[in-house]
């Protein structure tokens, strides 16, 4: 292994090169399918360091027996340097074990490949289009859109960092009747910044005073032409420029979190440039839709329900549990017909998508997926796409829904949030839990000095870590690897958990789950502070031992590269390390 190369890297190749080996004696058939052949971590550490399913994956396309092709594959990986032993266990898995230079020549490769560390090239340079917040353009942005931002844009983080060019992209929903709405309330606020008293908003618009300056600065600029004036003559230009402000602020709340898009899609453009038209048409051309009528609804029929013939998509093909109308009888696009013109166009210029969607969009995730299938399968090969639905955040404080701010109306800003705990806090927090399972988010315990608050837990590991290098480089010690081979096996376990980094990324990018990295974060912050603990009771287990200069270095850098761990994963995560606390 070299010094810039990781254990994880290394045993890939050492096993390729075994099942090469094979390959070339003979023994084993040349151009079977190794996809999915897997080195990682034992779930029990005491069967050893690492392991390889190679021999039960391969063993029955090669018409081979798993134990037997083990046993080979054993004999030429024990002649690979740093392996101590190599081990048959069950029906054919093989578990190595590595030696101490092998783990100290890993935290070398750390300190040489810096933030690098645990970056890799498995995307190949393939493009994926994460879309996510699209929140509609009617307001702040509230806590309801915050998890799903944050999700969004670390998978977008963590998908750069594994090889891929990734496109962030917003959808803005701005053809809808929520932009009407949007376009009145602002009138009324315009007619307020006139001098109108306008009394309370009227019902079904938006009341948040976050709109007043939208009506301030459409005062000043159309002045009172439109005070009076009938709705057709100012709903298309209040609403485009409602729409631009709203946007404006979407951005700007956005940017509170660290949050940057590279592109925002308008639907109303998509609609105008005649995208689901062309849609409609490529789908007719391949039997895709057709002109139907619906089921009638399910249970009672309601006495005024008729049937009305719509353009139908076969989303049954698809495995949808019924075919999907793309136009409402008026002759609009229903939200599903955009929605489909809206992928084809993505599919366009990515060879995989993904969707951040709130979980209250389930039910049409699986019509979506049709569609994607059948306009991107023409040749055989639809482009991948998977949808992650994230659940809704309940805030709480000391134990209770908390409700702060009426700025918006009637929902809580995030802008408030972040004001009140920090954008850092806010990230981290949001990935402490899988995005499907449902989060609590308490303002008291987010911001709590405690084991039980994963933020702090994780903060504190590298801010005491820092702390740690200034009082050795106070004291005259600097981190130096001269003297590694001091270390003991507390030392090895906790680099033998560190190494586990590069795989972790690799396994989260493929499975479009950021929060893997979070996790693995807190393990680490878990197991250096259980060692920086030892030290509390055993004075010779401590990081600085004035007695001993060569173990001290070791041990600081040891810690450096821990430190420099806790950074590559929170900048995954878009959270920064912190220096004290």
């Amino acid at each position: 292994m070299t010094a810039a190369q990781t254990i994880h890297a290394a045993f890939v190749g050492h096993i390729a090169a075994a099942l090469g080996a094979l390959e070339a004696a003979g023994t084993l058939p040349g151009g079977l399918n190794r996809a999915a052949v897997t080195v990682e971590p034992p779930r029990d550490p005491s069967h050893g360091d690492l392991a390889t399913n190679a021999a039960m994956v391969l063993a029955k396309p090669a018409g081979m027996n798993p134990r037997a092709l083990a046993e080979l594959l054993v004999t030429e990986l024990l002649k690979v340097p740093g392996v101590a032993s190599a081990e048959i266990a069950g029906p054919g898995f093989i578990n190595l074990r590595v030696d101490a230079a092998a783990w100290l020549a890993e935290l070398r490769a750390i300190a040489a490949l810096g933030s690098d560390y645990g970056r890799s090239a498995i995307g190949q340079g393939s493009t994926v289009n994460v879309e996510y917040v699209s929140a509609n353009p009617t307001g702040p942005m509230h806590m309801g859109h915050c998890r799903g931002a944050v999700v969004g844009d670390a998978l977008a983080t963590l998908l750069e960092f594994s090889g891929h060019k990734v496109i962030r992209e917003y959808y803005v929903n701005d053809a809808g009747a929520q932009v009407d709405v949007l376009a009145r309330s602002a009138h009324v606020r315009y007619r307020e910044a006139l001098g109108d008293a306008v009394g309370a908003i009227p019902e079904g618009l938006y009341p948040g005073e976050y709109l007043i300056p939208v009506g301030q600065a459409l005062a000043a600029e159309f002045g009172d032409k439109y005070a009076k004036a009938p709705e057709a003559d100012w709903l298309v230009p209040f609403r485009t420029r409602a729409v631009a402000a709203m946007l404006e602020m979407i951005k700007a709340d956005l940017a509170l979190l660290g949050i940057h898009h590279d592109l925002f899609s308008s639907e109303a453009e998509l609609q105008a440039a005649g995208k689901p038209d062309e849609a409609e048409k490529w789908l007719r051309a391949h039997d895709l839709v057709y002109d139907g009528h619906l089921e009638a609804p399910k249970g009672k029929t309601p006495e005024d329900w008729e049937p009305v013939e719509l353009p139908l998509f076969r989303s049954t093909k698809f495995g949808d549990d019924q075919d999907r109308p793309i136009k409402k009888s008026s002759g609009e696009w229903t939200y599903f017909g955009a929605d489909l013109a809206y992928h084809f166009q993505k599919a366009q210029s990515a060879d995989a998508l993904v969707d951040i969607w709130g979980a209250d969009h389930a039910g049409t995730v699986k019509r979506i997926k049709a569609a994607v299938a059948a306009m991107t399968g023409a040749e055989g090969k639809p482009t991948p796409f998977e949808v992650k639905l994230v659940q809704m955040v309940q805030l709480m404080k000391g134990g209770q829904p908390f409700k702060m701010s009426k700025r918006a109306g009637n929902f809580v800003t995030l802008a408030d949030v972040v004001e009140m705990v920090g954008k850092d806090v806010v990230r981290f927090t949001m990935l402490t839990r899988k995005p499907d399972a449902q989060m609590d988010f308490d303002f008291d315990k987010v911001v709590e000095a405690s084991k039980d608050n994963p933020v702090f837990y994780v903060q504190y590991a590298h801010a005491r870590i820092r702390s740690t290098l200034r009082k050795g480089a106070a004291e005259g010690f600097a981190p130096d690897d001269a003297a590694l081979d001091q270390l003991g096996e507390e030392e090895l376990a906790l680099i033998k958990l560190a190494a586990q980094f590069p795989r972790l990324v690799e396994a989260a990018a493929v499975a479009r789950e950021p929060h893997r990295v979070a996790f693995f974060l807190h393990d680490l912050a878990a197991a250096f502070h259980a060692y920086w603990n030892v030290g509390n009771d055993r004075p010779e287990k401590r990081f600085i031992v004035a007695q001993d200069a060569a173990l001290t270095s070791a041990r600081l850098y040891l810690a450096t590269q821990i430190g420099q761990l806790v950074r590559n994963g929170l900048a995954l995560l878009g959270v920064e390390a912190v220096e004290e606390m």
